[in-house]
Parts: structure tokens; C-alpha cells; sequence
């Protein structure tokens, strides 16, 4: 059975282009395109999709309101915020309402695909261009605990993936790098969220960097 995802989208070309990755997929089925918030807040619950690929800049109420109203009653919803927008305030207004990743428009359908898939295999994707901004943030701001007695729990493979997790790749990507599968990955991210006592990426960044 296929995987419901909804768009919320403004821009028509890209609303359609959108459409037109999620029907052509093996592996998704469109259940609902909307154009704006509004029309959002009404018909999402009652569609009820798996994954919402959500607009930032919508005309009316923003993809972040809709996602921090929505959030609330449905938290079995997921949240992929899909814009044009990498500023670093609009990246973790969207974070922090409930989205669990954010990709870039530019992104190509096989990306768009694999970060749909990551997000209901319990991770957070994110353009690699995002994830930088993310890591540089963190880096920023001041430790409130060394980042290395955090990491020493972790295996050397585990501290590998880790690093390159913080870069943005995906799953597959980081397999590819290693010469191992992606459930493997999988595997070891498993452990380090557990070891680390987070429950997604961009927890286990944070941490990373001693947040």
C-alpha cells in the first residue's frame, strides 16, 4: 500500500512539479494539494497523509503556523518543509514548530524521494546546504557540556556516521561513502540515539556539538 503525502504550495509550477514527483513514485500516492494555510489547517486532518511537504511563504497563514497548529492535535504527522528559504532564523522557526526536515525546492526528485523515506524511517533530512547552517549554529553558541565525554560512548563507526550525518548526507549517501548498506547505517544511527539518549538527527547534533 502506498505512503499518503500532501503538498501545501502556493506557486503553481512548483505545486505541479511536486504532484507530478509524488504520483510518478512507486512508493507514494498523493492524497491532498493545497494552496494555501488556510485551506491546509481544514483539509489536512481529514486527509490524513503520512508526510506533508510544506511551504514557508505562503500568501495567508505560513507553512510554520500550520505546522505549529497541526503539530499540536496530529503529532503523527510529518513535516518536511520544502522552500526556497535557508535563512538561518526561518530554518529553526520551522525546527522548532514540529517540522522534522527541511529540503530545499532545488532539490532533485531522487533526493526529494530519499528525504520522504528518511523521514518516516525516523530521521530528520535536511539539504546539505541546511544541515551546514544548522552545524554552524551550534558551533556558535557556547557548550554547556564537553561534546567529547558525550562521544565517548560512541564506537569509532558510530562517531563516523555521525560527522557526516551533521553534513547533510543522507542515508544511502552515507553508505555509499563507507561501503556499507543503508540498513547498516540505519543500525548504527539506532545505537547512537540511544547511546545518546536523542531521538533524531538534529538532537544528535546538537549533542555533537556539546548543546
Amino acid at each position: 500500500m502506498k505512503i499518503p503525502v500532501a503538498i501545501v504550495e502556493d506557486n503553481t509550477d512548483i505545486r505541479q512539479a511536486l504532484e507530478l514527483i509524488i504520483d510518478s513514485s512507486a512508493e507514494y500516492c498523493l492524497c491532498g494539494s493545497f494552496v494555501s494555510g488556510e485551506e491546509a489547517l481544514v483539509k489536512i486532518p481529514a486527509y490524513m497523509p503520512r508526510v506533508v511537504l510544506m511551504d514557508i511563504g505562503l500568501g495567508g497563514i505560513s507553512g510554520i503556523e500550520v505546522v505549529r497548529e497541526l503539530k499540536l492535535s496530529h503529532p503523527e504527522i510529518l513535516f518536511m518543509m520544502c522552500t526556497i528559504y535557508d535563512e538561518d532564523e526561518k530554518i529553526f522557526e520551522a525546527l522548532t514548530a514540529g517540522a522534522s526536515g527541511y529540503i530545499l525546492k532545488k532539490t532533485s526528485p531522487a533526493k526529494l524521494l530519499e528525504g520522504i523515506r528518511e523521514l518516516i524511517d525516523g530521521g530528520a533530512p535536511m539539504s546539505s546546504q541546511i544541515a551546514r547552517k544548522v552545524v554552524d549554529a551550534f558551533k556558535k553558541k557556547p557548550a554547556e557540556s564537553p561534546a567529547g565525554s558525550l562521544l565517548d560512548v560512541l564506537s569509532r563507526r558510530e562517531r563516523e556516521i555521525l560527522e557526516m550525518l551533521s553534513t547533510g548526507l543522507l542515508y544511502k549517501e552515507i553508505a555509499e561513502k563507507l561501503y556499507i548498506s543503508a540498513e547498516t547505517v540505519r543500525k548504527h544511527l539506532y545505537h547512537v540515539y540511544e547511546k545518546l539518549h536523542v531521538s533524531n538527527r538534529i538532537e544528535a547534533v546538537n549533542k555533537f556539538f556539546g548543546r
